[in-house]
Parts: C-alpha cells; sequence; structure tokens
C-alpha cells in the first residue's frame, strides 16, 4: 500500500500536463473541446495536490504509529541530543532522526525509508547492535556508531570524534622513530688509496644527508663506522612501502668494480625513544646476520625485511675468530661433557663441521665428547662409515644424548641457528649451555639463549668456520680423516670452490691440506651409486625455466630422494642462462620439500624465505605440510614473480 501511494501521485501531474499541453493545441480548432480538456487538467492538477497532502498525512501517521509502537522511544528527548540520532524498523528501514543527524550525514535531506545500513558503514543493523560499538568514517568526519535494540526497532547514536580522531593520528604520525645505518663494506674501501676511500665515504654521507633532508629527519655521525638517524612514523611508513630506495642509490657508489653497501636497523612503534633505539640496534644486528644491504624494521617484535639482494661482504679479519675461539675454549673447560649436533638430515657441511670438533674436543680438553646423530636419515652416510671405525665410539642418537645431559652439559649446535630445524630439538631444550656455530643468513626465530653465537653469513660453510677456529683451539688434534670431512663440508657448500669462495676459504682448505687432507679421497665421499645418477637426471628432465630458473618437479618417492633432489639441483645450474635452480619433490604422502641452488646471482633464500624456510644465499630449502605438488608450484612462482623479474634481475623486496 505505501508503495502505490508513493508512486501513483506523479502520474497524476504528468497526465495533468500532457492534458494541458492537450488542450492548448486542441483550443485553437475546437475551443469547446479545449475547453473540456482544459478542465480535466486542473481537475488532475487539484487530485495531485490532494494525493500530496494525503500522502505526507499518511507518512506522518504510519511513522508516528511506528515510533509509538517502538518501545523507550520519546523523540522530543532524543531531538535534544547534542549528537546525531536515528530510529530504525525491525527490518533497518529509518522511521525518524532528530535534526543533527539531517545536517551531518544526510545534508539536510529527510532520510525517512532509507536503509539505515548506508550509515553503518554497509553493516547489517543486527551485526551493528551485536557490537561494542564501532568505528564509521562518512563525509570526511570520524564516528563511533553504537546501537541498541528495542521492542520494535533499533536506536543508532553517533558520537562525532573527528577533532580526537584527528588529533591522535596527527601524534601517530608525528611519532619519532630511530634508525641506525651502518656501512657494510667500508674496509675493502679503506684499503685503497686514502683519498679515494675519503672519496667514497664524503659520497655516502652526501647521500644520507640528502636523504635525511628529503624526510625531514635528524641525521647524527655515529662512532664505529655508524649513523643516526630520526624519523617520524609518517615518513617510514612512506619509505618501506617505497622499498627504502636509499638502499638502491647507495649501491650507485662504486669504485674497482665495487659497490657500497648500507645495513638499516630500524625501531618502530616504541615508547620511548632510548626504547627505539634499542630495537633499532637488534634490527640492525638481524640485517648483518643475514648478510647485510637490507633494511631490517622492528616493530611491535616483528620483523620485517626490505632488501638483501646482493651477496654479503667478507669479513677479512679474524680477530672475533680468535675472540670466539678463546670464548669457547673457556666454555668447554667449565662443561662435564660435551655434545655436538647439526641439523635434520645431515649434510658433508653438518657433519664434517661437528667431526671435526669432536676428537679436539675430546683429546685437547680431555672432554667426553659425541657427535648427535640419526644415522637413518642423514644425507652424509659415506662420511659416517669413514670416520666410525675407532674403538671409542664418535656418534650418538639423540635418545642416548637425552639420558646422559647434566646441568653442566655443553651442547655445541653446528650449521643451524634455528631451534626447529635442529637433529633433536628435545636435546636442545633440556640443555641449559649452548654454543651456535652457523654461516646461514640470519632468520627471526633464531637460538636466541646461546651463551656463544658465533654467527658468519659471509663464510662459505660451517666446515670453513670450524677449520678457523680449529687454528686456536688445537690444531695438532686434527687427524687426516677430520681434516677430509671439513675439506668436504667446503667442497659441498661452495660447489667445489665455485661459489662464496673467499680468502679465508682458501685459507681455511690451505690448512686442512697441510693436516692431510688428500683431494682425490675427499671426492670419494661425493660418490653416489648408478640409479641415483639415473633419478638425478630424471628430475633434471622434467625442467622448465622460469625467470632465468629452473625448476624441476618429481613425485617419486626413494630412500635418497633428499639426496638425489639435491644434486639435481646442482646440475641444473650448469644450464646456460639458468642462475638458481629449484627441485620440488615429496618425501612422504604428506610433505612437499623444495630444494634451491644459485651460482650467487640471485639469492634462493629470499625466495624459500617467502615460502616459510631459510638457508643460505646460494642454497636454500623449505618443507610445505599438506600441499600437493603442484600447489606448492604455483606458490614457488608466484614468489619468484614477485622477488625477481623475467631476466632474473632482483626486484626490491620487502619480507617478514
Amino acid at each position: 500500500m505505501k508503495r502505490k501511494v508513493w508512486t501513483s501521485t506523479p502520474y497524476f501531474l504528468i497526465f495533468a500536463i500532457v492534458l494541458a499541453a492537450g488542450a492548448a493545441v486542441l483550443y485553437m480548432y475546437n475551443p469547446l473541446l479545449g475547453g473540456i480538456e482544459a478542465f480535466c487538467a486542473a481537475m488532475a492538477v487539484v487530485i495531485f495536490v490532494f494525493s500530496r497532502r494525503r500522502l505526507k498525512r499518511y507518512i506522518d501517521r504510519t511513522v508516528a504509529g511506528v515510533i509509538s509502537s517502538i518501545s523507550g522511544i520519546n523523540t522530543t528527548y532524543l531531538e535534544r541530543f547534542k549528537m546525531p540520532v536515528a530510529v530504525a524498523g525491525e527490518v533497518g528501514d529509518i522511521v525518524w532522526s532528530n535534526l543533527r543527524f539531517k545536517k551531518q550525514l544526510c545534508q539536510g535531506r529527510n532520510p525517512i525509508n532509507e536503509n539505515i545500513s548506508v550509515y553503518l558503514g554497509s553493516k547489517n543493523v543486527d551485526e551493528a547492535a551485536d557490537t561494542e560499538g564501532f568505528e564509521f568514517d562518512f563525509d570526511g568526519r570520524h564516528y563511533t556508531v553504537f546501537c541498541t535494540s528495542v521492542d520494535g526497532g533499533y536506536i543508532c547514536f553517533y558520537f562525532d570524534n573527528t577533532y580526537y580522531k584527528d588529533i591522535a593520528k596527527k601524534f601517530n604520525d608525528t611519532r619519532k622513530s630511530v634508525a641506525i645505518i651502518v656501512f657494510d663494506n667500508r674496509e675493502e674501501f679503506t684499503n685503497d688509496s686514502e683519498e679515494e676511500s675519503a672519496r667514497v665515504i664524503l659520497a655516502l654521507e652526501t647521500k644520507l644527508l640528502h636523504f635525511a633532508g628529503e624526510n625531514n629527519a635528524l641525521f647524527k655521525s655515529l662512532p664505529s663506522n655508524r649513523y643516526m638517524m630520526i624519523f617520524d612514523k609518517s615518513r617510514l611508513d612512506k619509505l618501506i612501502a617505497d622499498k627504502f630506495p636509499i638502499l638502491k642509490d647507495v649501491r650507485s657508489i662504486t669504485y674497482n668494480n665495487r659497490e657500497a653497501t648500507i645495513s638499516v636497523g630500524i625501531g618502530m612503534n616504541c615508547d620511548t625513544l632510548i626504547d627505539s633505539e634499542n630495537c633499532a640496534r637488534k634490527a640492525l644486528d638481524m640485517a648483518l646476520g643475514r648478510g647485510g644491504d637490507q633494511v631490517a624494521v622492528m616493530r611491535d617484535g616483528e620483523y620485517e625485511f626490505i632488501g638483501g639482494i646482493s651477496a654479503g661482504i667478507e669479513r677479512m679479519s679474524k680477530v672475533r675468530t680468535r675472540v670466539v675461539s678463546t670464548s669457547i675454549s673457556r666454555v668447554i673447560s667449565e662443561s662435564d661433557r660435551v655434545f655436538v649436533m647439526g641439523h635434520r638430515f645431515s649434510d658433508l657441511d653438518c657433519l664434517g663441521a661437528a667431526v671435526g670438533l669432536q676428537p679436539m674436543i675430546r683429546d685437547s680438553f680431555k672432554k667426553y665428547c659425541r657427535v648427535v646423530i640419526n644415522k637413518e636419515t642423514s644425507m652424509a652416510s659415506a662420511l659416517i662409515d669413514a670416520v666410525d671405525t675407532s674403538p671409542e665410539p664418535m656418534f650418538i642418537t639423540p635418545e642416548e644424548a637425552l639420558k646422559n645431559v647434566t646441568q653442566k652439559t655443553l651442547l655445541i649446535i653446528v650449521d643451524t641457528h634455528i631451534p626447529d630445524y635442529v637433529e633433536s630439538p628435545e636435546l636442545l631444550e633440556k640443555c641449559s649451555r649452548v654454543v651456535v656455530i652457523d654461516h646461514h643468513r640470519k632468520m627471526v626465530n633464531y637460538i636466541d639463549d646461546a651463551i656463544i653465537f658465533y654467527h658468519e653469513p659471509t663464510a662459505s660453510s660451517a666446515s670453513e668456520m670450524v677449520s678457523e677456529l680449529l687454528t686456536y683451539l688445537g690444531e695438532t688434534h686434527v687427524s687426516k680423516m677430520q681434516a677430509e670431512a671439513l675439506l668436504a663440508g667446503i667442497m659441498l657448500d661452495t660447489k667445489n670452490f665455485v661459489v662464496r669462495t673467499g680468502v679465508r676459504t682458501f685459507e681455511a682448505a690451505a690448512f686442512l691440506r697441510r693436516r692431510g687432507a688428500d683431494t682425490v679421497a675427499t671426492k670419494t665421499l661425493f660418490a653416489s651409486g648408478l640409479e641415483t645418477h639415473k633419478e638425478k637426471y630424471r628430475i633434471v628432465n622434467s625442467a622448465e625455466i622460469v625467470n632465468s630458473c629452473a625448476v624441476a618437479v618429481t613425485e617419486r618417492i626413494c630412500d635418497n630422494i633428499r639426496m638425489v633432489s639435491a644434486q639435481a639441483a646442482d646440475e641444473l645450474l650448469s644450464v646456460e642462462d639458468v642462475k638458481a635452480s629449484f627441485v620440488i619433490f615429496r618425501t612422504d604422502e604428506n610433505t612437499v620439500n623444495i630444494s634451491s641452488r644459485s651460482y650467487g646471482k640471485l639469492n634462493v633464500q629470499l625466495v624459500m624465505e617467502a615460502l616459510g624456510g631459510g638457508g643460505h644465499q646460494n642454497m636454500a630449502a623449505v618443507q610445505i605440510k599438506n600441499e600437493s605438488v603442484e600447489q606448492v608450484k604455483e606458490q614457488l612462482f608466484t614468489a619468484l614473480n614477485n622477488i625477481y623479474s623475467e631476466d632474473g634481475e632482483a626486484k626490491q623486496y620487502n619480507t617478514k
């Protein structure tokens, strides 16, 4: 009925206009008929006016009836409210609103019969009534809306808190955040002439000053090759969204084919500037632990990373190694027994580092020492067979080690720093004294309670790091077999001294060679059977190229699928124009793995980290549960497209 009244009255007006026009034309030919038609037109106008008045009386009666049927409504009282108020019926149609509601939300018009969801941010009025109030932005104003249900309808109150929201936004935008910046590879440039070194440092500081000026930041030079900037939060939010262009700008500073790089640590959303500075220092340590040339943001206890595209800068000084070796020597002396443990599915680098440490701790410090390993799942069975020949056992299972833990037991973790990746998380949890020796790029969930955390992301391998430590801890206790185990670890992670091979890598290899390591005997540790070779090339044959990356997939599950997939990934790097390789494989019905390799032109650790894994710039992996191989493949393609262009060039990239 209501719809008929609303829609019928305009028809009378249209009819009257048509009759009036017809009467004017007809009057010219027949005045009598024209007069009759004019009379009809006049009657139509009268009916239209009468219908409009009737409609208004009908609406007033209907609204009054609806409002009177809604329990607890006093429109006289609600009209006096110093805020917009609207009353809605059971289905959400507005039956009454005060003058402030009409002025502030309806531009002066009467909203009767409109659905109130328009003024609830598209919320249903039932949903709005179930909340304890919610925020609603309308026409440039900020409201907090409270809806309450009454018998027969709803009442909605609109608190205009635009003034306070604007103040809060201004306060939030102008909160100060501290950024600490370090010149990653200053040592490389200071080794050149004093004049060129000064030119590079001046160019860097000029760019940083210009960057600070553009972003209204306070800039200050600090000791130890560091700088500090203090930003407004709104500026930092924009810089993070723009992927911190200063990283790329600094890399334009070059000399003798070397690029300058910086690392930045930022503390955001902290209560005080002191807290922000502490968070910035932690974030900077994380950025450096991941290889440098990136920004690490610590915000509300979580990290976000931007950049990390280029290779890490090799540290030439061995001072830290000597200091760490002294600390490790002291900790071993204070322990009653020592366990050395690597990551699950141990490889030659992991096991080589552990085997290198065990006899030194046993013979030099006269301590009970065992390598904790699951022989059944290890990918270095050839090395296990080669070294496990002495009357005194070298290896122990995780279950046996758990039974022998005391309060003074020392656990040395090698080739990983992630609690979930170790051979036995239970053993790690039970040991209160832990030392970590690792070279992988630092991840957020690292072992943060270690008494010594020796982490060097620019080292080629854990075996290289252990070889350096042994020169200070007791090189006379390194036998020919231990030297070959360490050399095998270095050869594995450097792909036979091709990638991530620095001066210190060759120095470590030279030390091992002096200790009797035979390169031919070491190479035999990499030997595999004919079936392994056949399976490897079946995987290689399935490869396709995406963004200069070779991606291969296999659904076959065999006992040595991890080793085969790793070898296939290595083999794919020999394909022309391939910058990185990825092999997707299953280890069981519920787990899909990706093994990735590169020669350094493309950072596979970023790709694996985007999928929930990690590793090193040249060697990384991930395990994904309860996904099909095709789904994992699609996820990998998405990650590659987000991080690298079609020609394999890196984009600036941020991740959590």
